[in-house]
Protein backbone atom coordinates (compact mmCIF):
# COMPACT_ATOMS: atom_id res chain seq x y z
CA UNK A 1 0.00 0.00 0.00
CA UNK A 2 1.15 3.67 -1.00
CA UNK A 3 -0.05 6.27 1.35
CA UNK A 4 -1.86 8.65 -0.57
CA UNK A 5 -3.54 10.57 2.62
CA UNK A 6 -2.25 10.19 6.09
CA UNK A 7 -3.91 11.94 9.26
CA UNK A 8 -1.35 13.07 11.90
CA UNK A 9 -2.71 13.93 15.53
CA UNK A 10 0.40 15.39 17.51
CA UNK A 11 0.07 15.74 21.21
CA UNK A 12 1.69 18.79 22.48
CA UNK A 13 4.30 17.64 25.32
CA UNK A 14 4.77 19.88 28.35
CA UNK A 15 5.77 22.73 26.55
CA UNK A 16 4.81 26.10 26.87
CA UNK A 17 5.44 26.97 22.98
CA UNK A 18 2.39 27.60 21.84
CA UNK A 19 0.84 27.01 18.33
CA UNK A 20 2.52 29.69 16.85
CA UNK A 21 5.92 28.81 17.17
CA UNK A 22 5.04 25.21 16.87
CA UNK A 23 3.58 25.95 13.40
CA UNK A 24 6.92 28.33 12.65
CA UNK A 25 9.29 25.65 13.37
CA UNK A 26 7.19 23.02 11.83
CA UNK A 27 7.77 25.37 8.21
CA UNK A 28 11.28 25.88 8.50
CA UNK A 29 11.94 22.36 9.09
CA UNK A 30 9.78 21.19 6.23
CA UNK A 31 11.52 23.22 3.90
CA UNK A 32 15.18 21.47 5.26
CA UNK A 33 13.18 18.35 4.51
CA UNK A 34 11.94 19.49 0.98
CA UNK A 35 15.66 20.38 0.27
CA UNK A 36 17.05 17.20 1.75
CA UNK A 37 15.30 14.81 -0.74
CA UNK A 38 14.63 17.33 -3.56
CA UNK A 39 11.05 16.93 -3.05
CA UNK A 40 7.58 20.12 -3.26
CA UNK A 41 6.29 20.34 -0.20
CA UNK A 42 2.88 23.00 -0.03
CA UNK A 43 2.10 23.59 3.33
CA UNK A 44 -1.25 25.06 4.52
CA UNK A 45 -2.49 27.73 7.28
CA UNK A 46 -3.24 26.30 10.59
CA UNK A 47 -6.74 26.75 11.27
CA UNK A 48 -8.21 27.04 15.50
CA UNK A 49 -11.26 24.79 16.24
CA UNK A 50 -13.69 27.06 17.89
CA UNK A 51 -12.71 26.03 21.04
CA UNK A 52 -8.95 26.50 20.31
CA UNK A 53 -8.23 23.05 21.91
CA UNK A 54 -7.14 21.53 18.59
CA UNK A 55 -5.72 23.62 15.35
CA UNK A 56 -5.17 21.58 12.15
CA UNK A 57 -3.38 22.34 8.70
CA UNK A 58 -2.14 20.40 5.51
CA UNK A 59 0.17 19.72 3.98
CA UNK A 60 1.22 18.19 -0.18
CA UNK A 61 4.03 16.88 -0.66
CA UNK A 62 4.87 15.60 -4.52
CA UNK A 63 8.01 13.66 -5.80
CA UNK A 64 8.50 12.10 -9.24
CA UNK A 65 6.76 9.07 -8.77
CA UNK A 66 4.51 9.22 -5.56
CA UNK A 67 2.33 12.39 -4.18
CA UNK A 68 0.36 12.23 -0.58
CA UNK A 69 -1.49 14.27 1.01
CA UNK A 70 -0.86 14.55 5.03
CA UNK A 71 -4.05 16.34 7.36
CA UNK A 72 -2.10 17.27 10.65
CA UNK A 73 -3.79 18.04 14.19
CA UNK A 74 -2.07 19.65 16.71
CA UNK A 75 -3.55 18.60 19.95
CA UNK A 76 -2.60 21.89 22.68
CA UNK A 77 -2.33 21.94 26.03
CA UNK A 78 0.08 25.49 26.53
CA UNK A 79 -2.48 27.24 27.91
CA UNK A 80 -2.41 24.74 31.06
CA UNK A 81 1.60 25.31 30.62
CA UNK A 82 1.71 28.58 30.72
CA UNK A 83 -0.60 28.84 33.71
CA UNK A 84 1.88 26.71 35.59
CA UNK A 85 5.00 28.80 34.70
CA UNK A 86 3.41 31.89 35.51
CA UNK A 87 3.10 30.85 38.84
CA UNK A 88 5.12 32.81 41.73
CA UNK A 89 9.04 31.48 41.84
CA UNK A 90 8.71 30.63 45.69
CA UNK A 91 5.43 28.41 44.92
CA UNK A 92 6.92 26.59 42.43
CA UNK A 93 10.36 26.21 44.40
CA UNK A 94 8.40 25.06 47.20
CA UNK A 95 6.43 22.11 45.63
CA UNK A 96 8.66 21.14 43.68
CA UNK A 97 11.60 20.32 46.55
CA UNK A 98 8.48 19.02 48.76
CA UNK A 99 7.74 16.50 45.40
CA UNK A 100 11.28 15.38 44.92
CA UNK A 101 12.16 14.41 48.50
CA UNK A 102 8.69 12.46 48.33
CA UNK A 103 9.92 10.79 45.51
CA UNK A 104 13.55 10.27 47.44
CA UNK A 105 11.67 8.48 50.15
CA UNK A 106 8.58 6.59 48.28
CA UNK A 107 12.08 5.07 46.09
CA UNK A 108 10.56 6.49 42.99
CA UNK A 109 14.13 8.01 42.20
CA UNK A 110 15.72 5.02 43.19
CA UNK A 111 13.84 3.54 40.43
CA UNK A 112 14.51 6.58 37.79
CA UNK A 113 18.19 5.71 38.87
CA UNK A 114 18.22 1.96 37.90
CA UNK A 115 16.01 2.47 34.83
CA UNK A 116 17.60 5.54 33.05
CA UNK A 117 20.63 7.19 35.45
CA UNK A 118 21.03 10.16 32.67
CA UNK A 119 17.30 10.88 33.18
CA UNK A 120 17.54 10.61 36.63
CA UNK A 121 20.88 13.24 36.65
CA UNK A 122 18.38 15.14 34.64
CA UNK A 123 15.55 15.90 36.93
CA UNK A 124 18.31 16.35 40.06
CA UNK A 125 19.71 18.85 38.33
CA UNK A 126 17.81 21.58 38.71
CA UNK A 127 17.65 20.62 42.81
CA UNK A 128 21.73 20.73 42.56
CA UNK A 129 21.83 23.82 41.19
CA UNK A 130 18.94 25.26 43.40
CA UNK A 131 21.15 24.38 46.09
CA UNK A 132 24.51 25.69 44.97
CA UNK A 133 22.22 29.09 44.29
CA UNK A 134 20.64 29.25 47.65
CA UNK A 135 24.00 28.40 49.06
CA UNK A 136 25.78 31.62 47.56
CA UNK A 137 22.21 33.46 48.31
CA UNK A 138 22.82 32.69 51.74
CA UNK A 139 26.06 33.74 51.48
CA UNK A 140 25.66 37.34 50.61
CA UNK A 141 22.72 37.53 52.98
CA UNK A 142 25.04 36.83 56.21
CA UNK A 143 27.48 39.00 55.22
CA UNK A 144 24.40 41.84 54.43
CA UNK A 145 23.71 41.21 57.72
CA UNK A 146 27.01 41.33 59.93
CA UNK A 147 27.14 44.76 58.00
CA UNK A 148 24.22 45.62 59.59
CA UNK A 149 25.21 44.55 62.69
CA UNK A 150 28.34 46.24 62.65
CA UNK A 151 26.89 49.70 62.24
CA UNK A 152 24.58 49.10 65.12
CA UNK A 153 21.24 47.70 63.91
CA UNK A 154 19.23 46.18 66.15
CA UNK A 155 19.43 41.63 65.61
CA UNK A 156 16.13 41.89 64.99
CA UNK A 157 16.07 44.43 61.99
CA UNK A 158 18.78 42.84 60.87
CA UNK A 159 18.24 38.94 61.15
CA UNK A 160 14.90 39.95 58.79
CA UNK A 161 16.71 42.38 56.58
CA UNK A 162 19.10 39.29 55.60
CA UNK A 163 16.03 36.77 55.24
CA UNK A 164 14.55 39.57 53.18
CA UNK A 165 17.89 39.72 51.06
CA UNK A 166 17.68 36.12 50.67
CA UNK A 167 14.87 35.74 49.13
CA UNK A 168 15.34 38.37 46.28
CA UNK A 169 19.14 37.85 45.70
CA UNK A 170 17.39 34.11 45.25
CA UNK A 171 14.31 35.05 43.44
CA UNK A 172 16.02 37.39 40.89
CA UNK A 173 19.30 34.62 39.87
CA UNK A 174 16.61 32.23 39.34
CA UNK A 175 14.30 34.69 37.34
CA UNK A 176 16.98 36.11 35.47
CA UNK A 177 18.96 33.11 34.56
CA UNK A 178 16.30 30.89 33.43
CA UNK A 179 16.53 31.01 30.24
CA UNK A 180 20.42 29.77 30.52
CA UNK A 181 19.73 26.82 32.99
CA UNK A 182 15.43 25.98 32.67
CA UNK A 183 15.85 25.35 36.06
CA UNK A 184 12.15 26.41 36.83
CA UNK A 185 10.79 24.98 33.74
CA UNK A 186 12.47 21.98 34.88
CA UNK A 187 10.68 22.21 38.23
CA UNK A 188 7.14 23.14 37.22
CA UNK A 189 7.60 19.59 34.98
CA UNK A 190 8.29 17.94 37.88
CA UNK A 191 5.26 19.04 39.81
CA UNK A 192 3.06 18.64 36.49
CA UNK A 193 3.79 15.26 36.30
CA UNK A 194 3.80 14.52 39.92
CA UNK A 195 -0.09 15.76 39.98
CA UNK A 196 -0.84 14.16 36.71
CA UNK A 197 0.51 10.55 37.98
CA UNK A 198 -1.90 11.17 41.41
CA UNK A 199 -5.02 12.23 38.99
CA UNK A 200 -4.58 16.13 40.79
CA UNK A 201 -5.00 17.87 37.32
CA UNK A 202 -8.97 17.52 36.48
CA UNK A 203 -8.44 19.55 33.68
CA UNK A 204 -5.53 17.79 31.72
CA UNK A 205 -8.14 14.36 31.95
CA UNK A 206 -11.06 16.12 30.97
CA UNK A 207 -9.07 17.53 27.69
CA UNK A 208 -7.35 14.59 27.17
CA UNK A 209 -11.18 12.68 26.97
CA UNK A 210 -12.22 15.28 24.54
CA UNK A 211 -9.28 14.15 22.71
CA UNK A 212 -10.03 11.10 22.46
CA UNK A 213 -13.58 11.86 21.09
CA UNK A 214 -11.89 13.56 18.32
CA UNK A 215 -9.74 10.27 17.55
CA UNK A 216 -12.70 8.24 17.76
CA UNK A 217 -14.60 10.89 15.76
CA UNK A 218 -11.53 10.73 13.25
CA UNK A 219 -11.12 7.15 12.74
CA UNK A 220 -15.06 6.61 11.86
CA UNK A 221 -14.47 9.40 9.54
CA UNK A 222 -11.30 10.16 7.44
CA UNK A 223 -10.59 8.97 4.40
CA UNK A 224 -7.12 8.16 5.08
CA UNK A 225 -4.77 5.04 4.83
CA UNK A 226 -3.49 5.72 7.95
CA UNK A 227 -3.57 7.75 11.23
CA UNK A 228 -0.54 8.54 13.14
CA UNK A 229 -0.75 9.61 16.67
CA UNK A 230 2.73 11.35 17.46
CA UNK A 231 3.24 11.47 21.04
CA UNK A 232 6.97 13.06 21.97
CA UNK A 233 8.72 13.71 25.10
CA UNK A 234 5.46 13.97 27.87
CA UNK A 235 3.16 13.84 24.71
CA UNK A 236 4.16 9.68 24.81
CA UNK A 237 2.28 8.66 27.76
CA UNK A 238 -0.27 11.57 26.65
CA UNK A 239 -0.82 10.15 23.53
CA UNK A 240 -0.67 6.42 24.96
CA UNK A 241 -3.96 7.58 27.40
CA UNK A 242 -5.92 9.13 24.89
CA UNK A 243 -5.45 6.16 22.39
CA UNK A 244 -6.70 3.70 25.42
CA UNK A 245 -9.32 5.63 26.05
CA UNK A 246 -10.64 6.17 22.55
CA UNK A 247 -10.42 2.40 22.71
CA UNK A 248 -12.53 2.57 25.63
CA UNK A 249 -15.19 4.45 23.78
CA UNK A 250 -14.65 2.29 20.56
CA UNK A 251 -12.96 -1.12 21.38
CA UNK A 252 -13.58 -1.33 16.98
CA UNK A 253 -11.65 1.75 16.67
CA UNK A 254 -8.42 0.12 14.41
CA UNK A 255 -10.89 -1.81 12.56
CA UNK A 256 -13.18 1.07 10.82
CA UNK A 257 -10.43 1.67 8.04
CA UNK A 258 -7.23 3.76 8.49
CA UNK A 259 -4.87 1.55 9.99
CA UNK A 260 -4.34 3.06 13.72
CA UNK A 261 -0.34 3.59 14.75
CA UNK A 262 0.90 5.11 17.63
CA UNK A 263 4.41 6.78 17.74
CA UNK A 264 6.08 7.37 20.46
CA UNK A 265 9.25 9.38 20.31
CA UNK A 266 11.91 10.62 22.81
CA UNK A 267 9.03 9.17 25.54
CA UNK A 268 9.86 9.20 29.40
CA UNK A 269 6.95 6.78 30.42
CA UNK A 270 8.03 6.33 33.75
CA UNK A 271 7.81 9.73 35.43
CA UNK A 272 3.69 8.65 35.23
CA UNK A 273 4.07 4.91 35.15
CA UNK A 274 6.50 4.10 38.32
CA UNK A 275 4.27 6.08 40.57
CA UNK A 276 2.08 3.23 42.99
CA UNK A 277 -0.95 5.09 42.22
CA UNK A 278 -0.27 5.12 38.39
CA UNK A 279 -2.11 1.41 38.35
CA UNK A 280 -4.94 2.86 35.83
CA UNK A 281 -1.94 3.96 33.11
CA UNK A 282 -0.33 0.61 33.42
CA UNK A 283 -3.30 -1.29 32.52
CA UNK A 284 -3.53 1.22 29.92
CA UNK A 285 -0.42 0.54 28.46
CA UNK A 286 -1.04 -3.35 29.22
CA UNK A 287 -4.60 -2.64 26.55
CA UNK A 288 -2.11 -1.78 24.06
CA UNK A 289 0.46 -4.34 24.31
CA UNK A 290 -2.03 -6.55 23.31
CA UNK A 291 -4.33 -4.81 20.82
CA UNK A 292 -4.03 -6.46 17.55
CA UNK A 293 -5.92 -3.42 15.66
CA UNK A 294 -3.01 -1.25 16.71
CA UNK A 295 0.50 -0.69 15.59
CA UNK A 296 2.60 1.06 18.40
CA UNK A 297 5.84 2.32 17.31
CA UNK A 298 8.67 3.86 20.18
CA UNK A 299 11.41 5.71 19.23
CA UNK A 300 14.22 6.01 21.51
CA UNK A 301 17.89 7.44 21.60
CA UNK A 302 20.57 6.97 23.27
CA UNK A 303 21.89 10.71 23.39
CA UNK A 304 19.22 12.03 24.38
CA UNK A 305 18.95 12.68 27.98
CA UNK A 306 15.42 13.40 28.35
CA UNK A 307 14.51 10.40 27.37
CA UNK A 308 14.40 6.84 28.88
CA UNK A 309 17.03 4.79 27.17
CA UNK A 310 16.98 1.56 27.11
CA UNK A 311 13.89 0.92 28.13
CA UNK A 312 10.82 -1.44 27.27
CA UNK A 313 7.31 0.53 28.22
CA UNK A 314 5.75 -2.85 28.91
CA UNK A 315 8.42 -4.96 30.57
CA UNK A 316 9.73 -2.08 32.17
CA UNK A 317 6.74 -1.69 34.53
CA UNK A 318 6.68 -5.09 35.10
CA UNK A 319 3.66 -6.10 32.68
CA UNK A 320 3.61 -9.56 31.61
CA UNK A 321 1.38 -10.52 29.07
CA UNK A 322 3.22 -13.65 27.87
CA UNK A 323 2.86 -14.32 24.23
CA UNK A 324 -0.24 -12.08 23.78
CA UNK A 325 2.20 -9.34 23.44
CA UNK A 326 2.70 -7.35 20.04
CA UNK A 327 3.22 -3.82 21.01
CA UNK A 328 5.08 -1.66 21.03
CA UNK A 329 8.38 -2.31 18.64
CA UNK A 330 11.12 -0.44 19.66
CA UNK A 331 13.12 1.41 17.82
CA UNK A 332 16.46 3.02 18.33
CA UNK A 333 17.56 6.07 16.81
CA UNK A 334 21.27 6.93 16.26
CA UNK A 335 21.60 11.09 16.16
CA UNK A 336 24.98 10.42 14.53
CA UNK A 337 23.37 9.36 11.50
CA UNK A 338 20.81 11.42 10.73
CA UNK A 339 22.99 15.01 11.51
CA UNK A 340 26.04 16.37 9.66
CA UNK A 341 29.46 14.79 10.70
CA UNK A 342 30.71 18.58 11.10
CA UNK A 343 27.24 19.80 13.39
CA UNK A 344 27.51 16.66 15.56
CA UNK A 345 30.30 17.56 18.20
CA UNK A 346 28.62 20.57 18.98
CA UNK A 347 25.40 19.16 18.79
CA UNK A 348 25.25 16.78 21.00
CA UNK A 349 25.77 18.42 24.20
CA UNK A 350 22.50 20.78 23.63
CA UNK A 351 20.51 18.98 25.29
CA UNK A 352 17.45 20.04 24.59
CA UNK A 353 17.72 20.61 20.55
CA UNK A 354 18.85 16.93 20.80
CA UNK A 355 15.45 15.87 22.33
CA UNK A 356 13.45 18.17 19.50
CA UNK A 357 15.68 16.51 16.58
CA UNK A 358 12.54 13.57 16.83
CA UNK A 359 10.19 16.36 14.97
CA UNK A 360 12.84 18.42 13.40
CA UNK A 361 14.34 17.67 9.87
CA UNK A 362 17.21 15.46 9.17
CA UNK A 363 20.45 16.73 7.88
CA UNK A 364 21.19 13.42 6.25
CA UNK A 365 18.59 10.97 4.45
CA UNK A 366 18.00 8.08 6.63
CA UNK A 367 14.92 5.65 7.26
CA UNK A 368 13.86 7.72 10.45
CA UNK A 369 12.74 10.94 9.50
CA UNK A 370 9.66 12.62 11.26
CA UNK A 371 8.86 14.77 8.20
CA UNK A 372 8.85 11.23 5.63
CA UNK A 373 6.90 10.18 8.53
CA UNK A 374 4.58 12.66 8.04
CA UNK A 375 4.54 13.65 4.28
CA UNK A 376 5.83 10.27 2.74
CA UNK A 377 4.27 7.54 0.63
CA UNK A 378 5.49 4.62 2.81
CA UNK A 379 2.92 3.16 5.79
CA UNK A 380 4.94 3.65 9.22
CA UNK A 381 5.13 0.14 9.90
CA UNK A 382 6.61 -0.76 7.13
CA UNK A 383 9.22 1.69 6.99
CA UNK A 384 10.54 0.42 10.76
CA UNK A 385 10.09 -2.87 9.70
CA UNK A 386 12.12 -2.40 6.30
CA UNK A 387 14.14 0.61 6.90
CA UNK A 388 16.46 0.19 4.34
CA UNK A 389 13.51 -0.19 1.87
CA UNK A 390 12.08 3.04 2.78
CA UNK A 391 15.80 4.74 2.23
CA UNK A 392 16.19 3.44 -1.36
CA UNK A 393 12.31 4.87 -2.16
CA UNK A 394 13.40 8.14 -1.13
CA UNK A 395 17.24 8.65 -2.55
CA UNK A 396 17.17 5.51 -5.11
CA UNK A 397 17.42 5.40 -8.81
CA UNK A 398 14.01 4.55 -10.69
CA UNK A 399 15.17 1.06 -10.64
CA UNK A 400 16.30 0.60 -7.31
CA UNK A 401 12.85 2.53 -5.91
CA UNK A 402 10.74 0.13 -8.25
CA UNK A 403 12.47 -2.98 -6.22
CA UNK A 404 12.14 -1.53 -2.76
CA UNK A 405 8.60 -0.64 -3.22
CA UNK A 406 8.06 -4.26 -4.56
CA UNK A 407 10.01 -5.66 -1.04
CA UNK A 408 7.82 -2.93 0.92
CA UNK A 409 4.23 -4.18 -0.36
CA UNK A 410 4.94 -7.92 0.40
CA UNK A 411 6.61 -7.43 3.22
CA UNK A 412 4.76 -8.80 6.59
CA UNK A 413 5.01 -5.45 8.72
CA UNK A 414 3.37 -6.61 12.07
CA UNK A 415 4.92 -5.30 15.40
CA UNK A 416 3.86 -8.86 16.69
CA UNK A 417 5.66 -9.61 19.93
CA UNK A 418 7.46 -6.62 20.53
CA UNK A 419 11.19 -6.03 20.00
CA UNK A 420 13.55 -6.52 22.40
CA UNK A 421 16.16 -3.99 22.54
CA UNK A 422 19.24 -6.07 23.09
CA UNK A 423 17.94 -7.67 19.47
CA UNK A 424 18.15 -3.87 18.12
CA UNK A 425 21.44 -2.54 19.64
CA UNK A 426 23.35 -5.32 21.31
CA UNK A 427 25.72 -2.55 23.01
CA UNK A 428 22.84 -0.65 24.74
CA UNK A 429 21.89 -2.50 27.62
CA UNK A 430 25.83 -2.45 28.72
CA UNK A 431 26.76 1.04 28.25
CA UNK A 432 22.95 2.61 28.86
Amino acid sequence: MRVQHRHIIYIQGYDPRGLAQYYRMFRTELRKFSRLYGLTATLGRPQAAPDGEIASWSIETKADDWQTRTSYDFLRFEDFIQRDLAQPIWRTVLQAVWIYWRLVFSGTIARFWRANWRFATFITYPHFLLLLEAIAAAGLAYAFEKGLDAIGIPNAFSIAAALAAFVAVLGTVLKYTENQTYLLYVLSDTIWTWEFSHRARPEWDQRIDRFAQHLVKTARESDAEEIVIVGHSSGSFLGTEMLARALQLDPDLGRHGPRIVLLTIGGNFPIVGFHKVSQPFREHLRMLAVEPSIDWIDCQSRKDVMNFFPFDPIAGHDIDVGSNRRNPRIVVVRFRDIINPDHYNVFRWKFFRVHFQFVMANERPHAYDFFMIVCGPIPLAARMAIPDAALDVATGDPATREWAWKRIETAKTDASGGTELGEIEPSARRSG
